[in-house]
């Protein structure tokens, strides 16, 4: 059975963690084999929250069979064997060098470490097939989408400085070595080049997959419009799918007819911005109120009356199926193809578009996202651009150079 991931993600403090841990406790209880992924905590904040200190092992939590296993990531760890595995492949380089490798005391994880650990994770408990639903408490939106995209990034890069065409000059290059007069990559580099190929293009098929999605957490009181628009924007940007939007901490209804002044105000804003986030994701997520508790959400029972306030009778939620990038054939009509970019969220003052080659060069805001065109558009030239309504579209003209004639 195909595992389901939920990535749960939000700015700090917005109840991502909770939302999380709620998320899976309630799958659990509703017969759906479940890991919770503490992958952003460094604190221990989901140790406290489950009343258990978790480990990189899963291990039950709470009812037993009724509830859900949780494991947390281990950054420190991971790197010292991810160093030490990449150190055994590189070894031919250090000893070329007479570089001495480093010792597993002396290695100490580098920033950006987290992205790659968090892959890695998600690849493992993806492939045990041990999960009906990975519920991952990740980082907040700008480092999450950072992190998804580092497969496609690496992936680009790694086909620059070690195209595969090159692979097949190694039978040459004893050949081409006394033609140049200066020594071929040795096979070692090859090797890990595929090597890297192969993690990597596992990597993607997690994060592309139908079945990924995210889960976007915002404080009911706490949030404003722009913030959440770029997020969506930037999620959009690497086409990762929103199944939902969870206001944290929501007020109850009845709360704007108290007789305190101030919780009425209070309850009456949060209902208003309530109203605006669930018209921002009409028709592309549900809105979904986490209601506040009265009290900080302790223990599994605790998190699953938060999960059934949520979920209710479901399981968890289907994945959603937006709109894919797609080429509109308006060569008959108008001589033009035009490439359609999905961006809900998306303001024009914020998007900056390069075409360089055979890419074209996305920026919203933080974000930024090196797409390679679709092969017919890669004959073409740009003819303008337009975003309106969350939809970005780039018209493209035929050059009649490397376009065929009619």
């Amino acid at each position: 059975m195909t595992t389901r991931t939920v990535l749960v993600t939000g700015r700090g403090g917005s109840g991502a963690t909770t939302v999380a841990a709620a998320t899976a406790v309630h799958s659990a209880r509703h017969g759906l084999r479940t890991l919770l992924l503490a992958a952003h905590d460094p604190h221990r904040t989901m140790d406290a929250l489950l009343g258990v200190r978790l480990g990189e092992a899963p291990a039950p939590v709470g009812d037993g069979d009724a509830g859900p296993h949780a494991a947390r990531i281990d950054e420190e760890r991971s790197f010292q064997e991810g160093a030490l595995h990449l150190a055994g492949r590189v070894k031919p380089a250090f000893d070329l060098l007479g570089v001495d490798p480093l010792d597993p005391e002396e290695l100490t994880a580098l920033p950006g470490t987290r992205h790659l650990v968090l892959l890695r994770a998600l690849c493992e408990h993806t492939a045990s097939g041990h999960w009906d639903l990975l519920v991952v408490d990740g980082p907040p939106v700008p480092e999450l989408v950072a992190a998804l995209a580092l497969p496609e990034r690496l992936d680009r890069y790694l086909a620059r400085l070690l195209p595969e065409q090159r692979q097949a000059a190694r039978a040459l290059r004893p050949v081409l070595a006394a033609l140049a007069g200066v020594p071929m990559p040795a096979d070692w580099l090859f090797e890990a080049r595929s090597w890297a190929a192969g993690r990597l293009a596992e990597a993607r098929r997690v994060v592309e997959a139908p079945q990924t999605s995210v889960r976007l957490v915002v404080d009911a009181d706490g949030h404003t419009l722009p913030e959440v628009r770029r997020a969506r924007a930037g999620l959009a940007l690497f086409e990762h799918r929103v199944d939902a939007v969870v206001a944290s901490r929501a007020l109850p209804v009845t709360a704007a007819d108290s007789p305190d002044p101030w919780l009425a105000a209070l309850a009456a804003e949060g209902r208003t911005r309530t109203a605006a986030l669930a018209s921002e994701f009409a028709g592309e997520a549900p809105l979904l109120p986490a209601p506040h508790l009265g009290r900080a959400p302790d223990g599994p029972a605790d998190l699953a009356e938060l999960g059934a306030a949520l979920y209710g009778s479901a399981a968890d939620l289907d994945p959603p199926h937006p709109e894919p990038w797609a080429v509109d054939d308006r060569l008959a009509e108008d001589g033009l193809l035009v490439w359609r970019l999905p961006l809900p969220g998306a303001e024009r003052a914020d998007l900056d578009l390069v075409r360089r080659g055979d890419e074209l060069i996305i920026g919203i805001g933080a974000y930024r996202r090196i797409a390679r065109l679709p092969s017919a558009l890669r004959r073409c030239t740009v003819s303008g651009a337009g975003l309106r309504d969350g939809l970005l579209s780039v018209r493209f003209t035929p050059d009649p150079a490397l376009w065929p004639q009619r």
